[in-house]
């Protein structure tokens, strides 16, 4: 078995994709990064994105993209990532009071899988869900991201496990992964420090997590191997469960190094260790 190629979502990197796309995609292909996914086109047209990627060498291999942004116009939008070249959309966030297992919405959100998947089916594309922590409360039992996977079937809906919200939300990483062999063709690499946080979404959108507690750990969002991930044993179950790659994402910069800096430091960590 070969080694797994390392994509980086672009909204880690997304300052500098915002204020030159082609630059960054070529900066990050000399980084040692083989592919990305998208987080938003940034005004670019599909094929203009497509010819970046060309030009840079680099994999278009999925798209996180909101239902949101999807159900208005289904066969518009998979239709502009059909012509990138992606071969995966993920959803990127659902909306655990609205959404998921238990919500109210739950069957809305179901009826919108299905019909996004049916439109990836017809570009030869697979919709994924990418996890956050919240997921992984339970019900009766289950947690929710189980809930869902039952619900729909692996042809419907694959699974982009997120690792670090995956442990955030007491699951073993590497465990998880496995847990859905065949069925994860995308692992997120992804690191922290510190304890759970009400506010640790915070970071996300670039904030602070401050804590009062001098006992806790500000939860802090690090590059790939700077945090407590056993990256190598995720890496590992990713190839074990038929993964086809593996993605570094980093919300919010950390350790006084920018988003460019940081995807750098995360490649070069994966390089080392694999």
């Amino acid at each position: 078995m070969g080694k797994l190629p390392i994509g980086i979502q672009l909204y880690s990197v997304r300052d500098a994709v915002e204020a030159d796309f082609a630059g960054t995609l070529k900066e990050l292909k000399k980084m040692g990064y083989d592919a990305v996914e998208f987080a938003g086109l940034f005004n670019h047209t599909a094929e203009q994105v497509k010819a970046m990627c060309d030009e840079a060498g680099l994999i278009p291999i999925s798209a996180h993209v909101g239902l949101g942004v999807i159900m208005p116009n289904v066969e518009k939008v998979v239709g502009d990532y059909a012509a990138i070249g992606c071969k995966y959309i993920a959803i990127p966030w659902a909306a655990a009071d609205k959404d998921l297992p238990g919500a109210p919405g739950y069957d809305t959100f179901l009826a919108n899988i299905k019909t996004v998947s049916a439109e990836c089916a017809k570009h030869g594309m697979k919709l994924l869900y990418h996890n956050h922590d919240f997921e992984f409360v339970k019900i009766d039992g289950k947690n929710k991201l189980d809930i869902l996977y039952a619900d729909t079937t692996p042809e419907e809906l694959g699974t982009q496990v997120d690792t670090c919200w995956a442990k955030v939300g007491g699951e073993d990483p590497a465990k998880y992964v496995m847990k859905y062999a065949g069925r994860a063709p995308l692992v997120h690499i992804k690191d922290f420090v510190g304890s759970k946080s009400a506010k640790m979404y915070d970071l996300i959108d670039g904030g602070v997590v401050e804590e009062n507690n001098e006992e806790v750990v500000p939860f802090e969002l690090r590059p790939v191997g700077y945090g407590i991930q056993d990256v190598l044993s995720i890496i590992k179950a990713a190839e074990n469960a038929g993964a086809e790659m593996v993605i570094v994402e980093q919300d919010n910069w950390s350790l006084g190094r920018n988003s460019i800096e940081s995807a750098k430091l995360s490649v070069d960590y994966i390089r080392n260790i694999y």
